[in-house]
């Protein structure tokens, strides 16, 4: 077996403390202990001693996450004595940092090992790669080889292994029960709509229930997108792979819940039974809907979900979806946004966010924009009357489908990423979900 390498953390200070002859080297490589980066110093045979790692401020999750690629494939540790959690940490995001999408690629190259030091909450780092790689496969899987029928299969595969039961309802299934809007945006394709529905844990735990919004691919419907628009909506269906990545995460970590995860799959396609401007749909809950745009299909689909969602209130209530670019304007890429109705739950994901290194932002579900969404023909509309304050408006249309007695939360997202970071590569990522994970642990459960 190949010996073991030390990353040694180093700022500047502790530079200088260093042999005179890794000075040198480290001074000819231009090392200088900045934070991200890193200095192999070999041993008299030329093969490495050590790795030189910059300190950054606080070690957190995405301190060698870099590192994970970056490195030779060799095998190396940690040589400095950290906490239980700390340590933790730059594990999960060293092997998050090794993630690769090569299903459409032939051959890759080794990668280094990390020796996991003790202390280590080795169960929980495997779980939230298992996690974070089922939901990042799924959204960078291309609409061809990611559908509707894939998506379910997806959810069989995740419920056979943990042995959770699963019911799906198809197509003209879905007006026969009673979801009327999930099978009007999903009608137009080759792949019929459906709602996936998922159940495991013991009844007599505290209920969790997840909703994932399942658009597989998002034309734009009649209200077609442009070229750029429609490059990374593949991406759609990003809210039901971190549902899916938050259910196995759970199951894994077999935490005392119960646990209903509801997926209304489809895509928005463009043929002659599509939706259009204007129609008036039905909804599970029995309100009318006027169609102002069918580029905002997630909240129909994600509406009857929802109300499904409350016909058995759940302890905790919380729907992902890739819903509003308004949420990425105000928020950026890689900042999620959430809306809550209960204000000891938002405060709680926010402290378990900033301490998992996964944060979320809350916004507002502020009340007197309700009327925006009003209709002369309908009880509601989809879109507001106003191009401002969308992703407030969008929560508060789901927010119409939620009991006020539930605790709820709504995760606006946009599940890729689009320049690589630390334990970050570019492409479909969960967002957040740590955090929620951690909210269920503490909060839910206790």
């Amino acid at each position: 077996m190949s010996p073991v390498i030390p990353l040694q953390f180093v700022n500047a200070e502790d530079l200088k403390q260093q042999p005179d002859t890794v000075r040198l080297w480290a001074s000819t490589a231009g090392f200088k202990a900045d934070p991200g980066s890193h200095c192999l110093v070999p041993d008299s045979q030329g093969a490495i001693a050590t790795v030189l790692v910059g300190t950054p401020a606080v070690l957190d999750t995405w301190t060698l996450g870099k590192l994970a690629q970056s490195l030779p494939p060799n095998r190396y540790t940690l040589s400095v004595d950290l906490d239980g959690e700390t340590a933790t940490k730059l594990c999960l995001g060293w092997q998050l940092g090794q993630y690769r999408f090569t299903k459409y690629k032939n051959g890759s190259s080794a990668l280094p090992e990390l020796v996991f030091p003790a202390g280590v909450d080795d169960a929980y780092v495997q779980a939230s790669v298992t996690a974070t790689t089922l939901v990042r496969d799924l959204i960078n899987t291309p609409v061809n080889d990611m559908g509707p029928d894939q998506l379910e299969a997806a959810a069989q595969t995740l419920a056979q292994q943990y042995q959770a039961a699963i019911q799906v309802t198809v197509d003209e299934a879905l007006l026969a029960q009673n979801y009327p809007m999930i099978h009007a945006v999903g009608r137009a394709n080759d792949q019929p709509p459906r709602l996936i529905d998922l159940l495991w844990g013991d009844p007599n735990h505290p209920k969790v229930t997840l909703v994932g919004k399942g658009v597989c691919f998002d034309t734009g419907g009649l209200n077609i997108k442009n070229s750029s628009g429609m490059k990374l909506m593949k991406k759609d269906m990003g809210g039901a792979a971190q549902v899916l990545g938050l259910a196995s995460l759970i199951m894994q970590m077999q935490l005392p819940v119960q646990l209903r995860v509801l997926i209304p799959a489809v895509e928005n396609s463009i043929t002659n039974n599509a939706i259009r401007p204007s129609d008036i749909l039905p909804s599970r809950k029995g309100v009318t809907i006027e169609i102002g745009n069918t580029d905002a299909e997630g909240r129909l689909v994600l509406a009857d979900a929802l109300w499904e969602a409350v016909s058995d209130p759940p302890d905790l209530l919380i729907d992902c979806a890739t819903l509003t670019g308004a949420a990425r304007v105000a928020l950026g890429a890689e900042l999620p946004a959430f809306f809550c109705n209960h204000g000891p739950t938002a405060e709680a994901l926010k402290a378990v966010g900033e301490a998992c290194d996964d944060p979320l932002w809350q916004l507002p579900l502020h009340a007197p924009y309700r009327e925006m969404l009003s209709s002369k023909i309908a009880d509601l509309n989809n879109i507001s009357n106003t191009s401002y304050g969308g992703s407030i408006t969008a929560a508060l249309f789901l927010q119409e489908f939620v009991k006020p007695d539930v605790p709820w939360i709504h995760i606006d997202f946009m599940a890729w990423n689009l320049r690589a970071l630390p334990g970050r590569p570019e492409g479909g990522d969960a967002m957040g979900m740590r955090a929620l994970f951690a909210l269920i642990r503490d909060q839910v459960v206790g």
